[in-house]
């Protein structure tokens, strides 16, 4: 059969992959979200990337996520290849509109990939977390260093023989020479970097910004390589605020963890438990009702405009504008105190969402006050046009700033409002509509320049559509039930059920005690969050947790781009792009 042959016998990217690298053992693997995933020998990886992204016909331009798994203790791996550590690379077209998920099998001694930076330079940070949490080496990589662990941490985390508790640690002491050690550890020494020293050139002068500091929006820390007032280095440094989220998931079961999932873009509440109950329920098979889907978008279209709000008023403070944030703030409150809290039952991390559905149906008399915020709003939003928009020192600080082209967007892994901003109209919620998104009528607004302008006027016009939204699901809210009558999602009623029947009881005992027992798979579900793009790559190895969960926020690669975006500006333009490009450190550090 002629390699055009393979190509017509099999359609899809995974064809074309095998008809362009017949001589190469591909191992195609079914996952449950029915990403294409394919095992690849690790000697073919750059060659397969290459042309993925370059050679392909509509490319696989941006690179999604890149993580590992520790395979050592998974029982349930079918139709897999042998594999102590795997590697995988998920990557993504626009063109398309698909998806490609690569996978590496690597022994534990010696485990190692080639570094991809020279196709994404986006991969740096990626490829420094697979180092740091699970050890693998990235040979060619430009900085192989700890990147969310501090410099002298031993051991890699999400190795399974690693603790997942502090309490199997033992107790912390810092004794006076130790702690001397570790602030040597944290200097920033430029040669390490490649960079020149204050010694080898005069002019340059390397100005440290955080990791306590009001511009950077939480401990964040920036090392600045100035030339007189030229931003001529930017090199970010995180994992100030790291948690072990990814960690947490593995003790955690796949209900418990929710409320974790608050706190990781901790301004986007339920939209954080979004992805991560689409991600089981495509694992668990379950069909959502139309109620509970609906009230689920009213809401993270709700924690949407409260967090732009902030993402408003910080901004414009950022830039010297002190006024809107205390209005913008009060608008948010307003969201809090009248809609949230009377819903959830709780204002910024509600954990609101289940398995199947939501915790609770809307209470009595939701409607009004849902009404009177939809009236509010529009002439708040159209006093702060003239009030921050329209302003010219505003538009002075940020027209014509850090701008950002929809290739190197595509390239860098940003997405949501940044990349709409750069030009490219994507929207998950047209694109790849979930929870019934497609039965809205809703406009994508897109930018022009990429600039920080541009950043805040997307922002801007997705809180008008987030009302659009929301003032259909008030007026169109469908009956029915809040939650599904599935097993894995709600316990068995009590009459006649748990009342009459032992099985039924055991049924609810370890449903509740133990928490659902996922049957064992893989899934990935988008979202468009407040930020951008959200996914949680949930594997089940058939337990009541997850065997592994990669949790893929939108401000890890935009933050990485702030080097590109900020090179060549001066000092105080600093704080400009790195407002508009709307990052919790939450998100970044997990």
């Amino acid at each position: 059969m002629t390699p055009a042959d393979t190509l017509r016998a099999q359609p899809g990217i995974v064809g074309e992959v095998r008809a362009r690298f017949p001589d190469v053992p591909l191992v195609e693997q079914v996952t449950a979200d029915g990403v294409p995933t394919l095992w690849a020998p690790a000697t073919r990886l750059k060659e397969l990337l290459a042309y993925l992204k370059t050679e392909a016909a509509q490319p696989f331009a941006s690179l999604y996520d890149l993580g590992g798994i520790d395979e050592r203790l998974r029982a349930h791996r079918a139709g897999q290849p042998d594999a102590d550590f795997t590697v995988f690379y998920h990557l993504l077209s626009y063109e398309r509109n698909a998806d490609l998920r690569l996978k590496i099998a690597l022994p534990e001694n010696g485990a190692a990939v080639e570094t991809i930076t020279d196709l994404w330079p986006s991969a740096s940070w990626y490829e420094r977390e697979l180092w740091d949490m699970f050890g693998i080496d990235v040979p060619g990589h430009p900085h192989l260093a700890r990147i969310l662990m501090p410099p002298w941490w031993e051991g890699h985390p999400l190795r399974k023989e690693a603790p997942s508790r502090g309490t199997e640690l033992g107790p912390f002491t810092m004794p006076p020479e130790q702690f001397e050690e570790w602030q040597e550890d944290l200097r920033f020494k430029p040669e390490e970097w490649g960079l020149p020293t204050a010694e080898d050139d005069p002019t340059l002068m390397y100005l440290n910004i955080g990791p306590q500091h009001g511009a950077t929006h939480g401990p964040l820390r920036i090392i600045v390589g100035l030339r007189d007032e030229e931003n001529v280095h930017c090199i970010p440094d995180i994992g100030f605020h790291h948690r072990g989220a990814e960690k947490l998931s593995e003790r955690q079961t796949w209900h418990t963890f929710i409320p974790y999932t608050d706190r990781i873009d901790y301004l986007g509440g339920v939209t954080n438990n979004l992805p991560w109950v689409l991600s089981v329920e495509k694992l668990c098979g379950i069909e959502v009702p139309e109620r509970a889907q609906i009230i689920r978008v009213m809401l993270c279209e709700f924690f949407r405009i409260a967090s732009h709000l902030v993402y408003y008023g910080t901004f414009a403070q950022d830039i010297g504008a002190l006024s809107p944030v205390f209005y913008t703030f009060e608008d948010r409150e307003q969201i809090f105190d009248a809609v949230i809290e009377p819903i959830c039952g709780a204002r910024m991390h509600p954990s609101w969402f289940r398995i199947g559905g939501v915790a609770e149906d809307l209470p009595n008399g939701w409607e009004q006050p849902v009404r009177d915020y939809l009236d509010y709003l529009p002439g708040r939003l159209d006093e702060y046009d003239r009030l921050i928009m329209d302003n010219r020192i505003m538009k002075a600080r940020s027209v014509g700033v850090g701008a950002l082209s929809m290739a190197d967007a595509v390239e860098w892994g940003v997405t949501g409002p940044n990349l709409r901003a750069a030009g490219l109209p994507w929207d998950w919620r047209k694109q790849r509509p979930h929870s019934h998104y497609d039965w809205f009528d809703f406009d994508v607004p897109v930018g022009s320049t990429g600039d920080c302008y541009d950043r805040v006027a997307v922002h801007v016009e997705e809180m008008r559509q987030s009302l659009r939204i929301i003032r259909q699901c008030l007026d169109e809210m469908p009956d029915g039930p809040y939650k599904a009558h599935h097993p894995l999602a709600t316990p068995p009623v009590k009459d006649p059920g748990t009342m009459h029947d032992i099985e039924t009881l055991i049924t609810h005992f370890l449903g509740v005690s133990w928490g659902p027992v996922v049957p064992p798979g893989e899934a990935c579900v988008y979202t468009e969050g407040t930020k951008g793009q959200y996914s949680y790559y949930a594997i089940s190895d058939g337990q009541n947790s997850a065997y592994r969960t990669k949790i893929r926020t939108p401000s890890f690669p935009h933050l990485q781009v702030l080097p590109l975006l900020a090179q060549g500006y001066e000092i105080a333009d600093l704080v400009t792009i790195l407002g508009s490009l709307d990052f919790v450190m939450g998100d970044v550090d997990r």
